[in-house]
């Protein structure tokens, strides 16, 4: 299930930087705001946005992380601003402030629900700091989730890393993020990492806590698209198939609007 990216990496390119460079002109904004987190997504969405010539803040935003992830994303911001003058950085270490947040909730005993919720509050602590960041400096806040995490299963958090004001890269799919991220030339550490979302304090990888790669994933997103079920498939292919028809159902919730109550006209 190896997905090979056919994208026009130049062209992709040009065309993300003009949509930024357009829509941020529109919104009569400075530039844009990215969470650094170490991984391909952010570094390709921060080097993207880079390239308008726009303001680009680039936040680390610590909780207990990994040295690894921490070591990527200070090399990929290093990289970038020796690359681009017109982006900055600053570090906003968060473990305290998560600290406290778990000491003023209540807890349970099951410790699984527990540390799923710790998790989302996590994405959702960083995203409050983006905003605030946003907001003092006039820019937009740049989302990093990809097509088959945004679109096919639902990977990410809700107002937390899926809380942004636009998406450049959520037409691509994992593979397209590599294949931009090899033309951009990120740091090969980064390319080379195996994709986690950092949310655990732990090492489990996305594939550790989906089931499956972002290959298999992809494979199954497109063939569910292609209006294929899981009796079409025997093996590892009909047990990723199901594994992805899961979590996209599941997480429906994450990609469609709000549901609103709507009072007939006869009750107003």
């Amino acid at each position: 299930m190896a997905k090979k990216s056919t994208i026009q990496t130049e062209k992709v390119n040009t065309h993300i930087v003009e949509w930024l460079k357009n829509y941020a002109t529109s919104a009569k904004v400075n530039g844009f705001v990215i969470g650094i987190s170490g991984g391909v997504d952010s570094a390709v969405t921060s080097t993207l946005c880079a390239q308008t010539g726009l303001k680009v803040l680039c936040v680390e935003m610590p909780i207990h992380q990994a040295e690894s992830q921490v070591n990527r994303a200070k090399e990929h911001i290093e990289q970038l601003k020796k690359r681009f003058p017109n982006v900055s950085d600053v570090q906003t270490d968060l473990t305290g402030v998560f600290e406290s947040f778990k000491s003023a909730v209540p807890s349970t005993a099951d410790e699984a629900k527990v540390n799923l919720a710790l998790a989302n509050t996590r994405a959702r602590i960083r995203m409050t700091s983006l905003y605030y960041l946003a907001g003092i400096h006039g820019l937009l806040v740049a989302g990093t989730g990809n097509k088959v995490e945004d679109f096919g299963v639902g990977f990410y958090t809700k107002y937390g890393d899926g809380g942004v004001d636009l998406s450049p890269i959520a037409d691509l799919m994992k593979s397209d993020v590599y294949a931009l991220g090899a033309f951009l030339q990120i740091p090969q550490s980064i390319l080379t990492a195996a994709p986690t979302d950092g949310l655990f304090g732990d090492n489990r990888t996305d594939e550790d806590q989906l089931g499956a790669s972002y290959d298999e994933l992809e494979w199954a997103m497109l063939a569910a698209e292609s209006g294929n079920t899981a009796s079409d498939f025997e093996g590892r292919e009909k047990s990723v198939f199901e594994i992805y028809k899961r979590l996209n159902t599941s997480n429906k919730h994450k990609m469609d609007p709000i549901p609103v109550c709507l009072i007939p006209k006869t009750l107003k």
